[in-house]
């Protein structure tokens, strides 16, 4: 199944705000993980599985470190799931 821009978003809100406790609506797609949201590298690992879980698809180790914003993350996984 292939998930909208924002389908995506609302479910990288709900994970983040699973694992760190942030409201889901601070989630926003200019939001950096790091510097915004404040996220650590552990957080972030175990926010990339849960989203690979929910949106069925790969994300290589060697790209986390290029998802720098909520809006990179979306881009990625729309664009993963038509590969």
């Amino acid at each position: 199944m292939a998930y909208s821009e924002q389908e995506i978003l609302a479910g990288l809100a709900e994970i983040v705000n699973e694992e760190t406790g942030l409201p889901v609506d601070a989630v926003t797609p200019e939001k950096s993980f790091t510097d915004d949201l404040d996220i650590d590298s552990l957080s972030m690992m175990t926010i990339v599985t849960l989203a690979e879980e929910k949106f069925e698809v790969r994300i290589p180790d060697e790209e986390v470190a290029g998802l720098a914003t909520v809006q990179d993350a979306v881009s990625f996984i729309q664009g993963a799931q038509t590969a």
